[in-house]
């Protein structure tokens, strides 16, 4: 069996099981051995199976857990979702799934940030406003975190006004 092959079927079981966390270790390998439009396929599966699991969450009244692997996994998906919408344009989709996220997870820094997400992107700030005015990408960077997780002084001040 050819490396191509043992890896749909690793991609196979892990969609089967919904294994969103595994799908991201096979991450690298999807890039690296297949074609861009597979490759999407590849990160539409982990979507589907992010809103199917953001679905049952929110039917259940529960918080995600970001210390369970496919509850992080799952926040990931859906955090990258909604940036990918801020960066098409799509700023309202954005702003109302970042509000969603705000409230979906145990985790107070992973919530605090998605405020300033949504209520960036509900104020109609561009993304390049959001990350040239807003976050603070190097320090973003030293926490080593999935999402924009630290902000500018600014930052601040656009929550203070929005609570006005």
């Amino acid at each position: 069996m050819s490396k191509e092959q043992q890896l749909k079927d690793k991609i196979l079981e892990a969609t089967k099981n919904s294994d969103i966390a595994s799908l991201y270790v096979l991450e690298q390998q999807v890039q690296d051995n297949f074609d861009e439009q597979t490759a999407q396929g590849f990160y539409a599966n982990i979507l589907d199976i992010a809103l199917e699991r953001l679905t049952d969450t929110l039917e259940a009244h529960r918080v995600m857990d970001m210390n369970e692997v496919q509850d992080f996994a799952t926040l990931r998906a859906l955090y990258e979702y909604g940036m990918e919408h801020y960066h098409a344009g799509k700023i309202s989709d954005a702003s109302a799934l970042f509000e969603v996220l705000s409230g979906l997870s145990n985790d107070k820094k992973f919530s605090d940030a998605l405020k300033f997400h949504w209520i960036a992107s509900k104020e109609g700030l561009s993304l390049d406003d959001f990350l040239e005015n807003i976050a603070d990408l190097d320090a973003t960077g030293e926490a080593g975190t999935f999402y924009i997780s630290c902000f500018s002084k600014k930052a601040q001040k656009l929550i203070d006004n929005k609570k006005d």
